[in-house]
């Protein structure tokens, strides 16, 4: 490269790099200016024969989109870290403290009356929309809501009566089938 093209450059750097450098700390602070004053002054040198006289409105639309790409390269690795934390599935819960928790709620299940463990069981297990479930029933979806509503407040106070498996101190074992025959068991 000629003297006069090392020596164009650095007068281009001396005269301008202040400038530039104040310019983008006033777009994106001080963190990223020296980054992107480099790489304004690194595309300079390769197209040294495109910048014009005076040099620094060119400097600065350089700058501004180097600044400009590196936002939006940015905000693609924002969106991509969103997009894989996504597909993560969460961290699972212990298994045993599953498998009593749903042992518990289904003896809880199994004191309350027929009637509340049919509606729990439309709306919770079937998927049915309290106006499905009134059909069922043969009621209106607003009598449906409400015995629904109590419904789950009496689960929720047999939940509550009903501790897990491991807490619970077995007084007496009644057989299936005796919890069978006084219609005690939950399906």
């Amino acid at each position: 490269m000629p003297d006069d093209d090392a020596d164009r450059f650095t007068a281009i750097y001396d005269g301008c790099r202040q400038r530039v450098w104040a310019y983008v700390v006033s777009r994106a602070g001080r963190q990223v200016a020296d980054e992107v004053v480099n790489e304004t002054f690194t595309v300079a040198w390769r197209r040294l024969d495109d910048v014009p006289e005076p040099p620094l409105p060119w400097l600065l639309v350089v700058a501004r989109n180097i600044l400009r790409d590196s936002i939006r390269a940015e905000a693609r690795r924002a969106s991509f870290a969103a997009e894989v934390m996504s597909w993560a599935q969460p961290a699972e819960a212990d298994i045993a403290e599953e498998v009593s928790e749903r042992s518990a709620l289904l003896k809880a299940l199994a004191t309350l009356p027929e009637d509340d463990r049919e509606l729990l069981i439309l709306a919770a297990w079937q998927g049915l929309t309290p106006a499905q479930a009134a059909v069922v029933v043969g009621c209106s979806p607003l009598t449906l809501r409400v015995r629904l509503h109590r419904a789950r407040r009496r689960l929720e106070l047999a939940a509550s009566a009903c501790p897990p498996a491991e807490e619970a101190a077995p007084a007496h074992r009644v057989s299936t089938r005796a919890r069978i025959a006084v219609g005690k068991e939950a399906r």
